[in-house]
């Protein structure tokens, strides 16, 4: 979808997927872990800087909410991914959440 970032055409099995906006202290923040092709994703954990956030092992996704700057950092995600003849787990390449103190985007009026 055109709000989230990540590749166009994604080579991994399980991407972490998060809004391709500005992300401003106290905004909430959602990030979705999806299987190749959307398939089946069960059993997500999150991951921050590579320590283990939990996670719903029921969904897949993870609201962050409100953000501070310490949330800024690579985060990822792991998944029992149920494509093709047998399932497996896969862990999904970093991504980046940067964080912006709110009134330091570049814009003085606003």
């Amino acid at each position: 979808t055109p709000d989230v970032t990540g590749p166009s055409c994604p080579t991994e099995r399980l991407v972490l997927q998060l809004p391709a906006r500005v992300l401003v202290e106290g905004d909430t923040v959602t990030l979705r872990c999806r299987g190749w092709q959307d398939g089946t994703v069960t059993g997500v954990r999150f991951y921050h800087e590579e320590k283990e956030l939990g996670g719903p092992l029921n969904g897949s996704e993870l609201s962050l909410s409100p953000l501070q700057l310490h949330n800024s950092a690579h985060y990822r995600c792991r998944g029992w991914l149920n494509s093709g003849p047998s399932p497996w787990w896969e862990m999904s390449a970093p991504v980046t959440v940067t964080v912006t103190v709110h009134g330091e985007c570049g814009n003085e009026d606003g």
